[in-house]
């Protein structure tokens, strides 16, 4: 088993200057934090994986593909691979839980 805690994730993120931090990564997935705040722009290009989001907390706009839709806590979108998408509009720091199918290369 490999357990982690939200708070220990983030302070890790942090420490590390990255907006981003790979933290778990088996043979089909990996899994990430990813933290944007307030007001920031999503350099994001489109990725060779599927990927889920499930949004831990904040606020803002994602676009996939032509669609857009308002996430917050709670949120769960899934793009699929190849498709360009960006969160955008972001009223409150954002911190999203990232799962890469197959891992991220």
């Amino acid at each position: 088993m490999k357990a982690f805690r939200l708070d220990e994730l983030e302070a890790e993120r942090a420490a590390n200057d990255g907006a981003y931090l790979q933290f778990l990564r088996e043979r089909n997935m990996s899994v990430g934090l990813y933290a944007l705040d307030a007001g920031a722009q999503d350099p994001q290009q489109p990725h060779h994986q599927d990927e889920v989001y499930f949004v831990v907390s904040g606020r803002a706009a994602i676009t996939v593909g032509m669609e857009t839709t308002q996430v917050a806590r709670g949120s769960v979108v899934y793009v699929p691979a190849g498709v360009a998408h960006k969160f955008h509009h972001i009223s409150e720091d954002l911190r999203v839980m990232v799962v890469f199918s197959p891992p991220e290369s």
